[in-house]
């Protein structure tokens, strides 16, 4: 395994908002870092529910080894390289550490401990996989996309930005889902509400969450049984784990765009106003505070969850915040 970054899917909806979703490969060493950025919907490989035996079949054959060590120094950016051959040094050693780790994991199993904790002694050498999907990606580019980030995550980010910038996303009209890894001819002729061979096509959308939970232990590098990923989601319902079905959503119908409308509006000395009004434009006086202020930006958004003018599968969901209280009421 190696970085790497791929969109699964594009869409844009008609009244001008964006909605990507990425599957992605890094270090797992920088995961906690990734998961910092709170606008994103996302799934992953977990270290629990992989076994042990693939967990140390993975870290011996492909490790994660750094591409570049720093030179110890003052604060979080190492600025400057060792030597080549301390940097083979350095190579080295990591790799003697992922030998112990393995030692110290394989006896372990053999005492019979649980992989949810023997598996947490390989994560420094292991790569990872992540589904994101998100409206909101300029934070992200810039923050990670920069010298100042960790290397192993400033690589993935730049190469998101690329691809980002040369995707054309597809146009979905009212109605109409965005639902990554279910896409294609053939996907599309096993859903009809017509042809009683066809799983209905509302069971799309339950195929997409499920096959995004199946990230946590599989690739969708083959096609996966239709009817598993059905009862994945199902299992996932009834157990309230929802992350998965947040990859799915819908455009915002007018009315919803109009619900969730809200005008951010930044003055004068810094000072920023959220309203539910409509009209203001860089330039506007306005009275705020008692005192009058010129406006200079204003950006109107839509959000309902982390979604901007989106609305996700999951805000469908009744009690989707805590899906245990809709057995208790």
């Amino acid at each position: 395994m190696a970085y790497a970054a791929k969109v699964i899917l594009d869409s844009i909806s008609s009244a001008g908002h964006r909605l990507t979703s990425f599957e992605i490969t890094l270090p797992r060493i920088v995961l906690a870092e990734f998961n910092t950025h709170r606008m994103f919907s996302r799934n992953s490989a977990s270290s629990r529910a992989i076994p042990v035996e693939k967990m140390i079949r993975m870290v011996e054959e492909d490790p994660y080894i750094p591409d570049t060590w720093g030179k110890n120094q003052k604060g979080m950016v190492a600025e400057q390289d060792l030597s080549p051959i301390e940097q083979q040094t350095c190579e080295n050693v990591w790799l003697k550490g992922r030998d112990e780790a393995v030692v110290t994991a394989k006896r372990l199993l053999e005492i019979g401990v649980h992989k949810q904790l023997t598996n947490r002694l390989l994560e420094p050498f292991m790569w990872h996989t992540i589904l994101v999907t998100a409206t909101e990606w300029s934070n992200f580019f810039n923050l990670r996309d920069n010298k100042s980030a960790h290397p192993a995550i400033q690589k993935p980010a730049a190469m998101m930005k690329e691809l980002y910038g040369a995707s054309r996303p597809t146009l979905l009209q009212e109605g109409q889902w965005h639902m990554p890894y279910v896409s294609g001819t053939e996907d599309e002729l096993a859903f009809s509400d017509q042809d009683p061979a066809a799983l209905p096509r509302e069971d799309a959308k339950k195929v997409s969450s499920g096959r995004a939970a199946r990230l946590s232990y599989l690739t969708h590098d083959k096609r996966r049984d239709l009817n598993e990923d059905v009862r994945l989601h199902d299992g996932l319902l009834t157990g309230g784990h929802m992350s998965p079905f947040e990859h799915v959503a819908r455009p915002m119908t007018p009315e919803e765009l109009d619900v969730y409308r809200m005008t951010h509006v930044v003055l004068e000395g810094g000072f920023r106003a959220d309203t539910r009004t409509v009209g203001y434009q860089a330039g506007d006086t306005v009275m705020f505070r008692g005192i009058v202020r010129k406006v200079i930006s204003v950006r109107t958004t839509h959000f309902c969850g982390n979604f901007d003018g989106w609305m996700q599968y999951r805000k469908e969901i009744p009690y989707e915040e805590d899906i245990l209280a809709s057995r208790a009421s």
